[in-house]
């Protein structure tokens, strides 16, 4: 990593995963903050993270009030949630509470760097959205509405694109059941809809549907598109 170090804000109550994550980070040119509970993490606010981790059981504010009071703060800052294994539906509120992503503890540290990663890419995106977006054989130009999978043009039906571009611009992203009903059709909430345009949408764009490259199913929350090459 070169230039000035980005600056992370972890937010756990646990000692082991703090110097867990400030040993694994800081070898990667990451500059750590840190705080042991809500209170503390509201005042590092104040230093500017580039990017948050954030444990959900901290000991004096629910971790998903702090997530909301943070996001009324700073609408843009990628917020990668720590939570237990098996606590879906707590990961489904953070995410639609604005978390960017979550990872499920015990985790390894290059899949932390992984997310971390596509989380900056994904704030750097939205910040200045490419017209072209490319992962792979993939290509979706955002501007002439165009779909590619190597050479070979893919035709979609008007849903089926409107769920791909929502995809694209969240590329990386873990995007609930929720979400995605809300942006794409208002009043439904019934998500078998969602999973039949997401067969469909898999049956054209992936070389093998049954084992997708690009779209990825986060078992019980949602989608999620591969991050851009």
């Amino acid at each position: 990593m070169t230039g000035v170090p980005i600056k992370v804000l972890v937010i756990d109550d646990e000692p082991p995963i703090r110097k867990l994550l400030r040993m694994g980070l800081g070898t990667q040119g990451y500059d750590i903050l840190e705080a042991s509970n809500g209170k503390v993490a509201l005042e590092q606010l104040a230093h500017g993270p580039a990017l948050i981790i954030l444990d959900l059981g901290l000991p004096d504010i629910q971790g998903h009030e702090l997530l909301r009071i943070i996001r009324a703060r700073n609408d843009h800052v990628p917020i990668v949630v720590l939570s237990s294994r098996g606590d879906e539906a707590g990961k489904v509120q953070a995410l639609d509470l604005g978390a960017d992503d979550y990872l499920t503890k015990p985790f390894g540290m290059d899949e932390l760097l992984a997310r971390l990663r596509a989380a900056l890419r994904h704030q750097l995106q939205v910040q200045g959205e490419r017209p072209v977006f490319h992962a792979g054989s993939l290509a979706v130009d955002l501007v002439r509405r165009i779909v590619k999978v190597g050479d070979k043009d893919v035709k979609l039906s008007p849903k089926e694109y409107e769920l791909l571009r929502v995809l694209v611009q969240h590329a990386g992203k873990v995007l609930t059941h929720r979400f995605l009903l809300k942006e794409l059709w208002d009043e439904l909430t019934d998500a078998q809809y969602l999973r039949v345009y997401v067969r469909q949408l898999r049956q054209k764009i992936e070389p093998d549907p049954e084992r997708p490259q690009f779209l990825f199913t986060e078992t019980g929350i949602g989608y999620r598109l591969r991050a851009p090459d």
